[in-house]
This record gives structure tokens, C-alpha cells and sequence, in this order.
């Protein structure tokens, strides 16, 4: 078991890579006499595509917040109440049980409850475990509290489910945590109901917390319904993270929220609750008149906008999955369901002068004018992460450099 952990902790994700810092080199190698525009796979922020944006409820909520001068105040560290209040009864709706105001603790965006919720955790000698493939915030946020990090795979031939075998070899007593990510980031999968009870069982036998990301959360165009992780609570204690970006298609309003999912009061201790009010003091949350603007967002969006976004991600899947087979030096083990990427194989024997993930992505840039993000940056060597939240020309026209590029650095000698 020993030589288990050993062996995972030796191919980890470098702690010091962020997705951001790496578009922006990329972004940086692009060729400026290129005439062609630049087509961004690389990142996810749909904003740019006018067929992803966002309702005209929450645009006029933010800006009534805005107008009426009540809001241009601190608010209380853990939230304005009204909007404390409307994200515990939105999470509500699909859980066994009812979420309090107390619950949920308001973030600048998922980012800040990603980076309060480790800080809290954090103990001298202890360790967390995250994906791999995963969102590398947590191994930079992680490494900055001094947490060991101790990464578990996720299965690509399974539709990208947790390898919980692996995660037992890995926990020990000084296991403070697991994160889990669903709908996927980077890999676009969504697990069944039956796959997260699994992963509730298996953080009760360990005694560990799960970290629940579903920023992504109800982004599922597939098979597979979004299931929240927080429906069994019961099981394991669930600190949940999410935020209005993904949903709601405003990444730069940075309002996200922190919940806990702990019914049985095994986490909430009063000692643990404190610390996590501190916290919220140090670090401050989002604009007070974007807060104010929740209640009226989450209660008047009407489900014909959120059922435009299904569709439209539906589309641009379907087109990534198509276009990818098109590529003879890449493939995908499992066709996206769910979030607004997706994960592929990057087979290095096909080409001729490419020697990495990270070659292939910058010598695309500078080539062809396309940004795709290496797979390094979430952890898996000689894959890469396309993004498909893309106006749907766009997003065929950069799979069409892609497939050129491929060609013309083709090694033919090892082609069938």
C-alpha cells in the first residue's frame, strides 16, 4: 500500500500551474501577422459568444441593486441575508432535507470558496486528496496552506468515475478531505447516483469530508442527471461550492457560495463553524449589490433560459465529438455529458516534431492561432482539454485548424 501512495505522489500536478497563466502564453505565442481570428478552446468563460449569455432578469436585477443607492455598503461577511437565504432554498429543491441561511456562506466567486474552504481544513501534517485529472486551484490553494496533496485518478474508460480503490490506499488518519468535481471539469462526465452514494460510503469508512465543486452544477446534457453531492449528507459530511457563473453564464460577477451539507451536525461543530466566520472576515466576499440581486435571479429566471443553455452546450458537444474523430493524432474515450469541457488523448507516435502536450499546444497558437489548453495543466500528461462552450462556426472552424495543423505535422511513416 505504502509503494501505492509513493507511486501516485510521484506523477503530480505542478502545484504552480494555473489554467489562466498558461492561456496567457499561449495567448502571448499567437503570431500578430496571422490575419485569422483567434479562436479560444482554451478556457471557460462562454461570455464571448453571443448565443451564451445571460438572462435579461439578472442583468435588471443587478442593475435595480445597483440604482437604488441601498446597496452601496459593506455587507456581512458571510452574505446579505435575503441572498443567503434564496441560495439555501434554490439548493434546497434537490436534497432530502432543507438547507438554513446559517448553511451558506457567500464567496467571490467559486475561486475564494475553494480557497477558504482548504484554508479552514488545513492542519500541520495533514493531506487531501484531489483528482486527476482536476481544476488546479486546489493543488495551488492546497500548497499554499501547507497541505500534502495526494492525488487519485479518475477512470477515463469508466466515464471518468472515481477509482475508489485507489482513493482507500491513499487516505490515512491525517486525511482531512476529498475533493470531487460533478458535472466534470476538465473532463465534461457526470456521475450516476449510484457512483456518488459510492463515494459517500467510501469518505464514512475513511472519516473524511467531501468537497463538492459543482460550479457546473445541473450542466447535464446527457444520460446521466445531475445529482447534487450534498443528497447524501447523511452519509459523509459535504461542503459544497458553487457559484452563478456557469449556470447563469456570468463568470465575472465572482458571486459564489460555500454550503454545508451536514444534517447530522457532524461538522458544524462550533469550534469549526468560528473558525469558518473568521475566515469570511479575513477574506471579505463579492459586491454587496451583486448580492442583492439573488433573490430576484434565482427566483424569476425562467427554466426556458436555463433549457436554451442545455441545448446549445448539447450542440457544440455534439460537434466536438465529431470534429475530434476527424483528427487522426487525437481521440476521445468518452463523449462529453455534462460541463463545457472535455478531455482527449493526444498520441505523440502520429506526429513527427511534437514532443509534448505543452509543444503541441503553443506551437498551435503560434501556427494556426488556436488556443487549447495541455494537459499538464490538470494533471495528465499528452492529453489535452478542449473547450466547447463556443459559438458553433467558431468552434468548427478552430477544430478544422486543429485537424490542418495535425496534417501538416503528421508523421506518415507511423499512420496505418
Amino acid at each position: 500500500m505504502e509503494d501505492e501512495k509513493k507511486q501516485n505522489l510521484d506523477i503530480e500536478t505542478p502545484n504552480n500551474i494555473t489554467i489562466k497563466g498558461i492561456i496567457g502564453l499561449l495567448m502571448g505565442n499567437t503570431d500578430c501577422n496571422d490575419n485569422r481570428k483567434v479562436i479560444s478552446l482554451g478556457i471557460g468563460d462562454p461570455t464571448a459568444y453571443s448565443c451564451f449569455h445571460t438572462t435579461d432578469v439578472a442583468q435588471e436585477a443587478v442593475v435595480e441593486a445597483l440604482r437604488s443607492a441601498k446597496f452601496n455598503g459593506y455587507s456581512p461577511t458571510a452574505g446579505l441575508p435575503p441572498a443567503r437565504k434564496a441560495i439555501a432554498e434554490y439548493l434546497s429543491r434537490d436534497l432530502p432535507y432543507k438547507l438554513s441561511s446559517d448553511d451558506v456562506y457567500l464567496t467571490a466567486g467559486c475561486t475564494q470558496a475553494i480557497e477558504i474552504t482548504l484554508s479552514i481544513l488545513a492542519r500541520p501534517g495533514m493531506n487531501i486528496l484531489l483528482p486527476r485529472p482536476g481544476f488546479p486551484i486546489y493543488g495551488l490553494c492546497a500548497a499554499f496552506r501547507h497541505l500534502e496533496i495526494r492525488y487519485y485518478d479518475l477512470v477515463p474508460d469508466k466515464g471518468w468515475e472515481v477509482d475508489l480503490k485507489a482513493v482507500e490506499a491513499l487516505a490515512d488518519q491525517s486525511t482531512v478531505a476529498m475533493v470531487i468535481i460533478n458535472p466534470g471539469n476538465p473532463c465534461g462526465n457526470v456521475y450516476t447516483y449510484q457512483h456518488l452514494n459510492k463515494i459517500a460510503e467510501t469518505a464514512k469508512k475513511l472519516g473524511v469530508v467531501i468537497i463538492a465543486d459543482e460550479v457546473y452544477g445541473h450542466l447535464a446534457f446527457g444520460a446521466n442527471a445531475f445529482v447534487p453531492m450534498g443528497v447524501f449528507g447523511s452519509i459523509a459530511p459535504v461542503i459544497t461550492l458553487g457559484s452563478l457563473s456557469k449556470r447563469w453564464l456570468v463568470p465575472g460577477w465572482r458571486l459564489g457560495w460555500l454550503v454545508m451539507n451536514d444534517p447530522d451536525g457532524s461538522l458544524k461543530s462550533p469550534k469549526f463553524v468560528e473558525r469558518l466566520k473568521k475566515y469570511t472576515d479575513i477574506c471579505g466576499g463579492p459586491a454587496t449589490f451583486i448580492q442583492a440581486a439573488v433573490p430576484t435571479i434565482i427566483e424569476q429566471t425562467h427554466e426556458v433560459f436555463f433549457r436554451k443553455t442545455i441545448n446549445m452546450l448539447k450542440q457544440t458537444s455534439d460537434i466536438c465529438f465529431e470534429k475530434i474523430k476527424e483528427i487522426h493524432c487525437i481521440c476521445c474515450p468518452y463523449k462529453p455529458e455534462g460541463s463545457m469541457a472535455v478531455m482527449v488523448k493526444l498520441n505523440l507516435s502520429l506526429l513527427k516534431d511534437i514532443t509534448s502536450d505543452i509543444d503541441f499546444c503553443f506551437k498551435l497558437a503560434k501556427e494556426e492561432s488556436v488556443i487549447i489548453l495541455p494537459g499538464l495543466a490538470v494533471g495528465l500528461k499528452n492529453w489535452l482539454r478542449i473547450t466547447f462552450a463556443v459559438e458553433p462556426s467558431s468552434l468548427e472552424e478552430g477544430l478544422e485548424r486543429v485537424k490542418s495543423f495535425c496534417q501538416r505535422h503528421s508523421d506518415l511513416q507511423n499512420r496505418c
